[in-house]
């Protein structure tokens, strides 16, 4: 089974057209992020969703120019069910209609898988696989799941060839060195879209963490949210 790092959606546009949603590209990611402020902002849902929608439009820069010249030409072609889809799978912003959550706070929720990165040193680690000429063309050329994912590969050889040369010395790193909680909680906010609190989450078994654990969501275990 191929390992699978993020999902898709195929959204269906007014006009009976069909888009593939993906997790954003960095340098879209970039540009939300900053529009987000104002969802974070928003007195009254509103505001909120008009920002919200500001944020769709976006998103949508990415995966069909043509309709995100403006929030009015995005309304012609989708309804609110569709924004929140878009915003669901392109940035990891999970909304309801029907909850009884105010659309900002379900909104900043989802937000924090990414708000609280820094994508830059992320960006600055990876760079360093010489894959790409300069930042600009990392930023096009993958997702914020693609990174996390090419820096857990990097991460993981870089340890497993410091163990390599510690063991012809007679020393055994896993014994002295314990492995970085942080960077495992980082991951397991981002493949679960924020939804894990922490890598001891069962919802951090998402994706390429649920891969490397042989089960998780989607592989094996569903799970359904109950509010009390």
């Amino acid at each position: 089974m191929a390992t699978e790092i993020y999902k898709t959606l195929d959204i269906f546009l007014a006009d009976n057209s069909v888009v593939e949603i993906s997790p954003l590209k960095i340098k879209y990611l970039r540009k939300l992020m900053s529009s987000f402020e104002n969802v974070k902002n928003a007195k009254g849902d509103l505001a909120a969703i008009a920002a919200l929608t500001e944020c769709a439009r976006i998103c949508m820069q990415q995966f069909k120019p043509e309709i995100s010249t403006s929030i009015e030409v995005l309304e012609e072609y989708v309804d609110l069910d569709t924004i929140y889809d878009i915003l669901d799978i392109g940035a990891g912003i999970k909304m309801k209609k029907d909850s009884s959550e105010s659309v900002k706070d379900q909104a900043t929720k989802g937000g924090s898988s990414w708000d609280d990165l820094d994508i830059a040193k992320l960006e600055s680690e990876v760079f360093l696989l010489g894959i790409w000429k300069n930042y600009e063309e990392l930023e096009k050329s993958i997702s914020l799941p693609e990174l996390m994912a090419l820096l857990s590969q990097k991460r993981e050889s870089d340890y497993d060839n410091k163990k390599f040369f510690a063991a012809i010395q007679g020393i055994d790193l896993d014994k002295n060195v314990k492995k970085n909680n942080e960077w495992e909680d980082l991951k397991a906010r981002v493949f679960s879209k924020g939804q894990a609190k922490d890598s001891s989450d069962i919802l951090a078994l998402q994706g390429v963490n649920a891969q490397q654990a042989g089960f998780g969501i989607g592989l094996g275990l569903d799970y359904e949210q109950v509010k009390g």
